[in-house]
């Protein structure tokens, strides 16, 4: 496998995408691939990308490669 792997276990998948956890904010972020590794994110594929969900009350943003926010 090239690059990184995806986070959730047992996914042999390459990683797309970065989710980092805002716990004041009872956020969920998710964005494009970080250029390195960061110990308090979590590298996901495309498919648990898309089907990423959160705590109940919390937020979830996304932003795209292009810098969109959906």
């Amino acid at each position: 496998m090239s690059g990184r792997g995806c986070s959730k276990v047992a996914c042999g998948e390459t990683a797309v995408s970065t989710l980092t956890y805002v716990y004041a904010d009872s956020m969920a972020v998710l964005g494009p691939l970080s250029a390195r590794p960061e110990p308090h994110s979590y590298d996901l594929c495309s498919r648990h990308s898309q089907s990423l969900s959160a705590p109940q009350g919390w937020q979830v943003v996304r932003y795209s490669a292009l810098g969109e926010v959906g």
